[in-house]
């Protein structure tokens, strides 16, 4: 790994990459110094622990979840149902990148960390909030649009789900073809809520 970003960093980045790529339990301390290329004194001299490097990551991806994903989305349209398929496209844009071995590295964690690890799955929970919130803006910008029981946090809650499943259909089975599917399926949901609305003026 270049060594031109700041030790710390450097921990942070090597331990993003090879926890999204073998797992948290997978990753073992020597891989990370190995990948970060530093020695363990600088190591505890930064983190108390592989969790806390744990928590360091988890809060990077809830700090760059706006300017990383969100922001980009938003940028290409700001009709409010684009938007909000404008977030998942960037996600079949990895699965594509990668060949399909992307896996959503929040998704991956929530699974794999030990429930009894609370501050980790905290940060897992705020980072999964951050993403509905993002979505639930576009849903209110068109409630008036919907029909008048729609629930707005169940409905953006609803759009994580079927991205973080078609994420992991599509690692599972090599192919974006999963994806597409629920993502097909999701555009005819809002379509239907959609057409709903117009019918009951």
């Amino acid at each position: 790994m270049a060594t031109a970003l700041p030790t710390r960093d450097r921990l942070i980045e090597s331990a993003r990459y090879l926890f999204w790529e073998r797992g948290f339990a997978g990753t073992s301390m020597a891989d990370l110094l190995a990948h970060a290329g530093v020695n363990s004194g600088s190591f505890y001299h930064f983190f108390e622990s592989k969790e806390a490097l744990l928590r360091a990551v988890l809060d990077g991806y809830l700090h760059g979840l706006r300017p990383m994903v969100v922001d980009p989305a938003f940028a290409k349209t700001e009709e409010p149902v684009g938007r909000i398929f404008a977030i998942l496209e960037g996600y079949r844009g990895r699965i594509l990148q990668t060949e399909c071995r992307y896996g959503c590295p929040l998704g991956r964690l929530a699974l794999e960390i030990d429930p009894e690890n609370r501050p980790a799955h905290k940060l897992i929970a705020e980072n999964f909030r951050g993403w509905i919130a993002a979505v639930r803006e576009c849903v209110t910008q068109m409630k008036n649009r919907l029909p008048r029981n729609t629930d707005p946090e169940a409905l953006s809650t609803y759009v994580l789900t079927v991205m973080e499943g078609g994420v992991m259909l599509s690692r599972s089975y090599g192919s974006v073809e999963p994806f597409d599917r629920a993502v097909k399926q999701l555009r005819e949901h809002f379509r239907l809520l959609l057409d709903a609305r117009k019918r009951n003026k």
